[in-house]
C-alpha cells in the first residue's frame, strides 16, 4: 500500500539507506521499511573477498610465465566504493542495477597483474620461477601503496602467489636441462666418490709403506745395535785374547828367563862339580887302586861295602877254598 515495502539483509551485508540522494542510514544486517520513490540502497559486502587469479607474463629473458595464486581484500571506506562504484540494487528486486560489483574482482586482479609485471621484467626465467614469495611480498606492497586502490576505498589484506610456471615446452627443455645437470652432478659425485677413494686407497697404500719404511728403520738400528754389540764384544774379547796371549807372552818370557837361569845355574853347577872333579882327580891322580877304592868306600852304605866285599871276593875266588855266608849276613843286605 503507497509503495511502501519491508526489507531484511544478512550481517554480512553493509547496508547504505539513501532518501532523496541523502544518506540516512547505514549498517550490517539492517531491515526496515522504506518507500520505494524516495529510497534508494546500496548493499556491499561487509567481509573479506577473496580473489584468485592467473594470469601470464614475460620475464626478462623473453619467456612467457604463468602466475598464479590469491587476492584477499575487503572494503575499507564503503562511502567512498559507494560513491566510486555503483552497489545499488533494484528495487524492489535485490540485484544490482549495474555490472561494478561483478567487474570489481577482475579490476584488483588487473592492478595486481600490473605490478607483477614490472616485477617479472627484471627477472629471468630461473630467477622467476624460484621468487614467488618475494614477488608476492613486492606486489603487496605495490598494492596497498597504489592511489587507485586507495581512491576506491579497499584495502589489501594479502596476496600470495603459489607459482610462476614456464609453458609446457620451456619446462621439458628446462627439466631436460635439469636433468642433465643433475646427471652431471651424479656423474661428479661419482667421479668425486672415485677419487676419493681412490686418495683414501693412495693414503692407506702410503702409510702401509710409512710403517714398512718405519719397520725396516727400526730393524735396520736393531742390527746396528746388534752389530755394535756384537763388535763391542769382539772387540772386548780380541782385548781379553791379546791381553791373554800379552800374559802368556810374558808368561813365556819369564819361563825363558827362568830356562836360561835354570841353564845357567846347571853349567854353573856343572862346572863347579867338573872343577871339583877335576880338583880330586888331579888329587887322586898317580895313587894305588885300592887306595882309591877305599877312599871311595868310605861313608858308603853297608849293603854297597857287603857287596863290594863279594865282588873282592870274586876276583880272588881261585884262591878261596870254602866260603861260608851265613842266614844273617843275606837277610841283612836284602833288609838294606
Amino acid at each position: 500500500m503507497f509503495g511502501i515495502k519491508y526489507i531484511k539483509f544478512q550481517p554480512s551485508e553493509y547496508v547504505l539507506r539513501y532518501k532523496n540522494g541523502k544518506l540516512v542510514t547505514q549498517g550490517a544486517g539492517l531491515n526496515f521499511y522504506y518507500f520505494k520513490r524516495n529510497t534508494s540502497i546500496a548493499v556491499l559486502p561487509a567481509g573479506s573477498i577473496d580473489t584468485p587469479f592467473i594470469f601470464e607474463e614475460i620475464s626478462s629473458d623473453y619467456q612467457v610465465v604463468t602466475v598464479q595464486g590469491q587476492l584477499v581484500f575487503r572494503i575499507a571506506d564503503r562511502e567512498k566504493t559507494a560513491a566510486m562504484l555503483d552497489y545499488t540494487l533494484t528495487l524492489p528486486g535485490l540485484k544490482y542495477r549495474s555490472e561494478d560489483p561483478k567487474k570489481l574482482n577482475q579490476r584488483m586482479i588487473n592492478i595486481a597483474k600490473v605490478h607483477a609485471k614490472k616485477r617479472l621484467e627484471r627477472m629471468d626465467l630461473r630467477e622467476a620461477m624460484r621468487s614467488s614469495e618475494v614477488l608476492a611480498d613486492g606486489v603487496l606492497e605495490d598494492l596497498r601503496s597504489s592511489p587507485e586502490i586507495v581512491s576506491l576505498g579497499l584495502e589489501v589484506l594479502s596476496l600470495s602467489v603459489l607459482s610462476v610456471l614456464p609453458n609446457k615446452e620451456t619446462a621439458r627443455a628446462l627439466e631436460a636441462q635439469t636433468r642433465e645437470e643433475i646427471l652431471k652432478l651424479a656423474d661428479d659425485a661419482v667421479y668425486e666418490r672415485r677419487n676419493s677413494s681412490i686418495d683414501q686407497e693412495r693414503k692407506v697404500k702410503e702409510n702401509e709403506y710409512n710403517t714398512d719404511i718405519s719397520v725396516e728403520n727400526k730393524k735396520r738400528q736393531v742390527r746396528e745395535a746388534q752389530l755394535e754389540a756384537e763388535q763391542a764384544v769382539q772387540t772386548k774379547t780380541n782385548q781379553l785374547k791379546e791381553d791373554q796371549l800379552l800374559s802368556e807372552i810374558r808368561l813365556e818370557e819369564k819361563r825363558r828367563e827362568l830356562v836360561e837361569l835354570s841353564s845357567k845355574n846347571a853349567k854353573d853347577e856343572a862346572d863347579v862339580k867338573a872343577y871339583a872333579l877335576a880338583a880330586v882327580m888331579k888329587a887322586i891322580e898317580g895313587s894305588d887302586a885300592s887306595v882309591i877304592q877305599s877312599l871311595a868306600s868310605v861313608g858308603m852304605e853297608p849293603g854297597k861295602l857287603v857287596a863290594l866285599a863279594f865282588q873282592g871276593l870274586a876276583d880272588r875266588a881261585e884262591h878261596i877254598g870254602q866260603l861260608n855266608i851265613t842266614p844273617d849276613l843275606l837277610k841283612e843286605i836284602i833288609q838294606e
